[in-house]
């Protein structure tokens, strides 16, 4: 499946990564819905509020029937620190050959203190129960998007 043809209303093609606190594959959320959220970098600023305002949520996600994994490049290491630090409670997925990302297509090019650098946009996956892309949020921004996430969640789980 190329990067294009990830749309919603198609199908999400099974994959496996590393992750904490185990390997991630997508067919183990068969029969969930899943907020796959794609994140810059661990322990800066959007990065970590986006998180701790998905764990803040935790429970109603997960009463909602969802669960929640969030997606960067860093390191598995890096990754036990910042859920460590910040008691996150959902997996995290280590993409560091950017596979995963590849497939959201979420690496774009942006500017850093003026420099182009290759990165992850800031994006959000609703997937359904039987692994279909239902929403997908690109260029996200923090304040407000964890709670539009899990009313669309709601409305997906009624």
């Amino acid at each position: 499946m190329s990067e294009q043809s990830l749309t919603p209303g198609k199908q999400v093609p099974d994959f496996m990564a590393e992750a904490i606190p185990g390997e991630f594959s997508l067919s183990d959320y068969k029969g969930k819905i899943l907020v796959l959220y794609f994140y810059p970098r661990d322990n800066t600023p959007g990065c970590t509020q986006q998180g701790i305002q998905f764990r803040d949520h935790y429970e109603a996600f997960r009463n909602a029937g969802a669960a929640i994994v969030g997606v960067s490049r860093d390191s598995i290491r890096s990754h036990e620190g910042f859920a460590e630090k910040y008691q996150l409670p959902f997996p995290l997925v280590s993409d560091t050959d950017e596979s995963v990302c590849n497939l959201f297509n979420v690496m774009k090019t942006k500017k850093n203190y003026g420099k182009l650098v290759r990165g992850i946009e800031r994006s959000t996956f609703l997937i359904d129960p039987v692994g279909k892309l239902v929403r997908e949020w690109r260029g996200v921004r923090v304040d407000g998007h964890v709670d539009e996430v899990l009313e669309a969640v709601r409305k997906l789980a009624t």
